[in-house]
Formats: structure tokens, sequence, C-alpha cells
């Protein structure tokens, strides 16, 4: 586990210790080049999660994963160790996909899918195929709540829908979302229940 605050998603991706990222990172400054690949594989998975989970469109997902690795590379010489490498990556990941949910808020996304380890999938529910065997009505309104998510995910401002992500799908402390965000735990704290009170009014007859 890389981060005093609980989080997992590092330590789910790679096998590195504390001690040895910040090995990796200051070799990786010095010019070391197996030594940034090691970071990148250690991270590449989560990354990518995070962006598709928000994104919701592979291609998309796919230009943030490499933006962010291209900035991680571009500017580790900067890093100064003044908060984790884990929250600063998170950072440059957040903005990127803040900017591309901004960008394309005018047309309705794809269906929600998420990246595990056993491939893609639906991360709202994964509704069932109709097939023998399913109770249709419950299959309708399985479906109808999704559509119904879907629908009250792309009405969040891209910030809000951010805090959610981070907080319910990455599992991520507030104090950390503040940080990945570079604002306070109050401010975090605020947005998600912007966004909670959002979802709850959109899935009201759900709920």
């Amino acid at each position: 586990m890389l981060t005093a605050n609980g989080e997992a998603v590092a330590a789910a991706a790679g096998t590195v210790t504390q001690l040895d990222e910040a090995a990796l990172i200051r070799a990786a400054q010095k010019g070391d080049q197996s030594a940034f690949e090691r970071l990148v594989q250690t991270y590449d998975q989560p990354v990518l999660r995070l962006a598709l989970n928000l994104l919701r469109s592979p291609e998309d997902a796919s230009d943030v994963y490499q933006e962010a690795f291209l900035r991680v590379y571009r500017n580790l010489h900067a890093f100064r160790f003044d908060c984790s490498f884990h929250t600063w990556l998170y950072r440059i990941v957040s903005n990127l996909c803040v900017d591309h949910l901004r960008r394309r808020r005018v047309r309705r996304e794809d269906p929600a899918v998420i990246v595990t380890s056993e491939g893609p999938m639906d991360r709202l529910g994964s509704v069932p195929e109709e097939r023998a065997g399913i109770d249709p009505e419950r299959w309708l309104l399985s479906r109808q709540l999704g559509d119904r998510i879907r629908d009250m995910l792309e009405a969040l401002t891209p910030r809000e829908r951010m805090v959610f992500e981070l907080r319910h799908y990455q599992g991520m402390r507030l104090r950390a979302i503040g940080e990945v965000l570079g604002t306070s735990e109050e401010a975090a704290k605020n947005c998600l229940f912007r966004a909670t009170q959002k979802m709850r009014a959109g899935l009201g007859d759900f709920v």
C-alpha cells in the first residue's frame, strides 16, 4: 500500500513499496528509463480504469492515459515529494478528464463501461440480458435504473462527477480527493454532497 490514507489503488496494481517507489522516482528523475517504465507499469491499469470509468469512452480514456504519462515524463523532474506520487499522478489524470468532460457535455455519452482485471464490464449494475429464466419486470426495472443513473451522472458538473467517482467507485477519502483536486477536504465534502443530492433527486422513484 503506497498511501497512508488507506487507499489501495496503487497497491492493487504494483508490487513496489513506498521506499522502492521513492527510489524509482529519483532514478527516473536522473534519466533512468527502466525506472520510469517501472513506475508506469505500477500505475497504468489504475490510471486507465479511472479514465474509462469517468469518460466511458475507450478512445478518450486512451487519449487521457497517453497524455497523462507524457506529462509525467515531461514534469517528473519537478516532483518534490511534497505529496504522494499517487496524488500527483491522479491530479494530472483528473484535470485531463475534467477537461474532456467539459468539452463534450453537449452530447450524450456511450454506455458506462469500466475496466476490471477480468476485462471491460458495465459498471451500472451489470444489467442482465433478456433471456429465458429472467423476470421480465425485474429486467425492465434494472434497465430503467441503469439508464437513469447514466442520465444523472451526465447531469453532474465535471467536478461533481469526478468527486463522486473518486469517493464511491475508487474508495478514496475526502482528504485525499481534496489533495487530488487541489482543494480542501471541506470543499471536496461540499462537492460530494451536491452530487449526492442531485443523484438522489434524480433517482427518487427508484430509492
